[in-house]
């Protein structure tokens, strides 16, 4: 049965953690933070009931937080405790460091999301020391890829070793899910965010963005994590970063809409039927206008001028039903954890070992604690 830890408890594995860090890591940690969350010191420090000058030290490593004075801090940044005390993920996708007060607010979102991607990791971590989750291993792709030719090679790869063939995807939750990837759909503002720890890899896809644009991404942290991270492969060493995210954007794309699909477009139809062609495959295989036209061109069924035109003439929302007879579902939206997870979750639940509110937190809502428990069950909702 699990239930709440004393604050004796707690303060003890604050310092059980906290032994293992080094303070100015801590510190760096709170700066980060800080920024992140747009405060100058002296108004963290007002909110905790801190000097300046004490928190400007505690940012050093040079003063120590005490348990209290960390739950304060968690508190007003709206980060959990374990963020502070536990070290990131060795491999990231993207490290979103904040170096002073002018940073944009996309880097603030980015450190968001990269703050929720540590806390999804420490969730999946749990379920698997439960014995309730076994994640697939991680796929690798087996070859260097230093170009956008041969990330759509990998691309072609994974959907040949997913036997995914030519078909459109499902939902991209799934998907990944069999890679090895497991994905938290998150309302973080911002993209997206993945690691790989060990054996286990992790990505969170923020919500916020429309619901073609969270599956590029999604395609797009996939890719990071079958080419290889940008600290260790051939293609982090060899490329500068925006070489690297074009590389990595050839893969998503043609990993989410093989080239040779539009491929069979008839060349020499007029402009009005080639859109209504395109329009079919931008419906059915959920992706953006801009994906679907950029494939098409890349397979040689239109020129470059074609390709402009067709840019200036983005389908409304009437024009994809019309097409196809259907509109697309949002993807990324209802599915936030994948089905694996979900499972781990109930039977965690039924084995007693988190309460139904914590089963909520770990699927993020996916599941409620009445989805759980059942009406008039509630032995194990305050436990």
């Amino acid at each position: 049965m699990a239930c709440r830890l004393s604050y004796e408890a707690r303060v003890c594995e604050y310092r059980n953690i906290t032994d293992q860090l080094e303070w100015h890591e801590i510190g760096e940690r709170l700066r980060q933070a800080r920024l992140a969350a747009g405060y100058s010191q002296e108004e963290l420090g007002q909110r905790i009931g801190l000097g300046r000058t004490n928190l400007a030290k505690c940012e050093t490593g040079a003063r120590h937080l005490n348990a209290v004075e960390l739950t304060r801090v968690a508190t007003a940044l709206g980060l959990p405790m374990s963020y502070f005390l536990t070290r990131p993920p060795a491999v990231l996708s993207r490290r979103a460091e904040l170096v002073d007060e002018q940073d944009t607010n996309a880097a603030r979102d980015n450190f968001h999301l990269d703050a929720e991607l540590g806390v999804w990791l420490r969730d999946v971590r749990q379920l698997m020391g439960f014995g309730a989750l076994q994640p697939v291993a991680p796929l690798r792709y087996p070859e260097t890829v230093r170009d956008a030719a041969a990330a759509r090679t990998a691309a072609l790869w994974l959907r040949d070793r997913l036997n995914l063939a030519y078909e459109p995807l499902g939902t991209l939750v799934e998907v990944a899910e069999k890679a090895g990837q497991l994905i938290l759909a998150t309302g973080i503002p911002g993209e997206g965010a993945s690691a790989v720890d060990d054996d286990v890899a992790v990505a969170v896809i923020s919500t916020h963005p429309d619901p073609a644009r969270r599956r590029a991404t999604a395609a797009h942290e996939l890719g990071h994590m079958l080419l290889g991270d940008e600290y260790s492969s051939d293609l982090g060493v060899h490329s500068p970063r925006d070489e690297r995210e074009r590389v990595i954007d050839a893969f998503a794309s043609e990993f989410l809409v093989p080239s040779r699909v539009p491929g069979s477009i008839k060349p020499h139809g007029t402009l009005d039927e080639t859109r209504h062609e395109l329009i079919r495959l931008a419906a059915r295989y959920r992706v953006s206008w801009t994906l679907a036209i950029r494939q098409a061109a890349l397979s040689g069924v239109i020129d470059d001028g074609t390709q402009s035109s067709l840019a200036r003439r983005v389908p409304t929302r009437a024009e994809f039903m019309k097409a196809v007879g259907w509109a697309p579902q949002p993807d990324l939206e209802s599915v936030r954890v994948p089905p694996s997870v979900a499972d781990a979750v109930m039977a965690a639940v039924q084995q007693h070992r988190i309460t139904a509110r914590r089963a909520a937190e770990l699927t993020r809502g996916q599941l409620t604690e009445s989805d759980l428990l059942g009406d008039g069950d509630d032995r194990w909702a305050d436990a």
